[in-house]
């Protein structure tokens, strides 16, 4: 102790920051002391060793011994579930050697050999022990320990009858009770109970079993749908229970056509019109339904077609074209004309319904006619006075009264268009024979009999009509031996004498035209 006091202050001083001087003076008086030290340490060292070597033979035979007395004991395998261990036991019997190793049985634990089975006539223990079971029946919880392997065979244990519609469930999912029961442990089996209630679908009426905890879940599980315009006499989630009674109103089907929109719906509604109202569909004033909106929707899908009608009124204007009236005007020489009164055109109004079915047209309808504004009638005096002039001829002058321009074509009997040995051939509209110097005309413009001057041809009588003959036309007759074939225009001279006023055409017609 002295030494240790002793020592104290040199390590205290040692711990302050002195001089490499001062350390070497500390160092040399440490070496002074050193024998001081060693002197008691060799002294304890002498007593504490042989009292330590006693100690490590001792147990040295205490760990022989241990380790002999295992070694001597009867090899055992103890298979508990499945899982086996070799072991070495003392024991007499099993159920020593399972105390002993601290293992607790249960009363439906199966352990082979028996428990009071002699270790010497076995090397080998199987233990099986129970399965931790949670019953949920008719509300009840509890649990039971078992070998049985199958929901039915624990529920059979237990005294638990299953209806012919019960449902048994293994750890929360449905399960056939006669099949094995899941590796994992433990497992919970409940039993649903089935009740009894009745369905009336659509006046169909039937008795079902359900396990099932609401009407909702009841219709679901018997794979019956429920549309949201059905129609059910409880709400879905009402609890089940024994004789209950569900009705089901069924609704139907229905597609709908609408402004270019296809819509499926279904509905309880008796006619067309009431399930449009139920979907928010108006109609127009024109609008209209296939089929018509009171018709009754029966069973089966229905197609109701909307027909959007828009109508549109059109108006248009025609004319209306003007008469052309004559006045005689003896002031006026002949084939001088004067326009009294413009003509002027009407109007007439015309209006037209048009109708539209889906924005394509379906009828188009003239509903009225009105004359907008009357014509004004054109009127033209024409000339009566006859002024007589002369016209130089290769037989002289000679006075006409009237000149006119023509086209002038020719013909003879030959080209008559008769056979010879027709009754008819070569002779002319008054009996006369074909030849030169008579002349076919249209009687509105130029009469029989009127003498007249053809200049290059020369004087002729009109004495023969022509089915091609027509208006300001002409055809100069030849000889059958000496056809001149003529097509041009002239101007031909009507001779003297002037047929009587009431024999006159006054106004002679444009046509044909000179080109």
């Amino acid at each position: 102790m002295t030494v240790t006091s002793d020592r104290r202050p040199v390590f205290t001083h040692l711990a302050a920051d002195d001089s490499k001087k001062d350390f070497a003076r500390v160092s040399s008086e440490t070496a002074l002391l050193e024998p001081q030290l060693r002197q008691p340490a060799q002294a304890l060292r002498r007593q504490i060793q042989p009292g330590l070597l006693a100690l490590l033979a001792l147990l040295t035979a205490a760990g022989l011994m241990i380790l002999g007395y295992h070694w001597t004991g009867q090899p055992v395998s103890l298979t508990i579930d499945g899982q086996t261990t070799h072991l070495r036991t003392h024991q007499p019997t099993v159920g020593g050697l399972l105390a002993d190793r601290g293992i607790v049985l249960r009363p439906e634990d199966i352990v082979q050999p028996a428990l009071d089975t002699p270790l010497k006539e076995t090397t080998s223990i199987t233990i099986k022990r129970a399965r931790a079971v949670t019953l949920v029946v008719d509300g009840v919880r509890r649990t039971a320990y078992t070998q049985a392997a199958s929901p039915a065979a624990v529920l059979l244990d237990a005294g638990v009858e299953l209806g012919p519609y019960d449902r048994v469930s293994v750890n929360n999912q449905t399960w056939v009770p006669e099949e094995p029961f899941p590796n994992n442990h433990p497992v919970e089996v409940s039993v649903h109970r089935a009740v009894p209630f009745s369905l009336s679908d659509d006046g169909l009426t039937a008795q079902l079993w359900t396990t099932a905890t609401t009407v909702g879940e009841a219709l679901a599980e018997k794979g019956i749908p429920v549309y949201l315009a059905d129609a059910v006499s409880v709400p879905l989630d009402t609890p089940m229970s024994a004789g209950l009674h569900i009705a089901i109103q069924r609704s139907q089907p229905v597609r709908i056509l609408v402004d270019g929109r296809e819509i499926h719906t279904r509905t309880r509604a008796e006619t067309v019109a009431d399930v449009l109202t139920q979907e928010g569909i108006t109609l127009g004033k024109l609008d209209y339904t296939k089929p018509a909106v009171d018709t009754t929707l029966q069973g089966g899908q229905r197609t109701v077609d909307v027909r959007r009608v828009t109508e549109e009124f059109v108006y248009e204007e025609a004319p209306i074209p003007f008469e052309t009236l004559w006045r005689a005007d003896p002031t006026l020489e002949l084939d001088s004309r004067r326009l009294v009164q413009a003509g002027i055109p009407g109007v007439r109004r015309r209006r037209t319904r048009i109708v539209y079915e889906n924005g394509e047209e379906s009828s188009r309808e003239t509903t009225s006619w009105w004359v907008e504004q009357d014509p004004t009638p054109e009127i033209i005096a024409y000339g009566t006075k006859i002024v007589w002039r002369t016209v130089q001829t290769p037989e002289g002058p000679k006075r006409y009264w009237r000149k006119m321009r023509v086209l002038a074509t020719s013909y003879s009997a030959a080209t008559s268009g008769k056979s010879r040995d027709h009754p008819a051939y070569g002779i002319t509209r008054l009996g006369w024979e074909a030849r030169r110097g008579i002349v076919a005309v249209d009687p509105r413009v130029i009469n029989l009999r009127q003498k007249l001057y053809v200049p290059g041809y020369g004087v002729a009588v009109a004495g023969d009509t022509g089915g091609k003959i027509r208006g300001q036309h002409i055809d100069l007759g030849f000889d059958e031996d000496s056809l001149e074939l003529w097509y041009r225009w002239v101007d031909v001279y009507l001779l003297e004498p002037a047929p009587p006023a009431n024999k006159i055409p006054y106004v002679l017609p444009n046509w044909p035209r000179e080109r």
